[in-house]
């Protein structure tokens, strides 16, 4: 039992081992294209081995191509549509996971059915209507926008762990005389904050990463990051090292929220393995 207890631990740390180098290497091989020369990107076979060089970094931060104003867009939108999806997603996924009401299972369908549309086939109706009310190529439009997917995203995501908490404990603050709002500030709240936390990174992590309706939606005043990393590519020629340098800039927001946030992360994926199923 004990030899195979270790093959079993040792096949599952190999293959975990794979699945780490397949996601890990296209990053490293991206942070060493930052810092060579447009000579070192292009030589063939591979250069492993040169000297490193500052110049990309200071080029899309500094130079006629910075990306500094789209990292604050970036960060304004992303910010932005985080706020106000989970303003509307806590109450919205409260009401789905705890209340009774009319049309009850049609309004949870509807929110799941939100999901299900293909992105592609929304942007040419986005962009007229936003193009009708002049709201193209700004931060309200954008943010709009990202809301529409994201606001489903979010409430699918902690009904889960508002049906979690058990019934019980909210009864008993109602029986206290506390209002609803009350017993959702002060009691559920408190009980899924794990939750919440995580459904407030994936969001901001999904509004900062997102590309296609950014580049058809934004313009010259609402450029994102992942958007501006393509002034780099023309016709003529792709500088994959300063493309490079950029992704490496766009990420590190998204590296530093994953380090800071995995404890966060880990606890609200896993808390509604182990608690138990409030009264239905």
């Amino acid at each position: 039992m004990d030899r195979r207890r270790y093959w079993r631990r040792l096949a599952l740390a190999m293959v975990a081992g794979i699945g780490v180098a397949v996601w890990v290497f296209p990053v490293l091989w991206a942070l060493a294209t930052s810092f060579k020369t447009e000579r070192d990107v292009l030589a063939y076979p591979p250069v492993w081995f040169f000297e490193p060089t500052l110049a990309n970094y200071r080029e899309v931060l500094f130079g006629a191509s910075s990306i500094v104003p789209n990292l604050w867009s970036s960060f304004v939108v992303a910010t932005l549509t985080t706020a106000l999806t989970m303003l509307i997603a806590i109450p919205a996924a409260y009401a789905l996971g705890r209340l009774r009401y009319p049309a009850k299972r049609a309004s949870g369908f509807y929110v799941l059915g939100t999901q299900m549309l293909p992105p592609m086939g929304l942007i040419i109706p986005y962009y007229l209507v936003l193009q009708k009310i002049g709201a193209l190529d700004t931060y309200g439009g954008l943010t709009v926008i990202y809301l529409t997917f994201a606001l489903p995203f979010a409430v699918w995501l902690m009904v889960s762990y508002f049906e979690d908490v058990p019934f019980e404990m909210e009864e008993a603050a109602l029986l206290d005389r506390a209002g609803r709002w009350r017993a959702l500030w002060y009691v559920i709240l408190p009980q899924v904050r794990g939750g919440i936390a995580v459904t407030t990174i994936f969001v901001f992590l999904n509004a900062w990463n997102e590309f296609m309706f950014a580049v058809v939606l934004g313009g010259n005043r609402v450029r994102t990051v992942t958007v501006a990393m393509f002034n780099f590519i023309s016709v003529e020629q792709t500088q994959w090292a300063k493309v490079a340098a950029g992704a490496m800039l766009a990420m590190l927001p998204v590296i530093l929220i994953g380090f800071f946030a995995q404890r966060h992360i880990v606890k609200g994926l896993t808390v509604g393995a182990v608690k138990g199923g409030g009264r239905r």
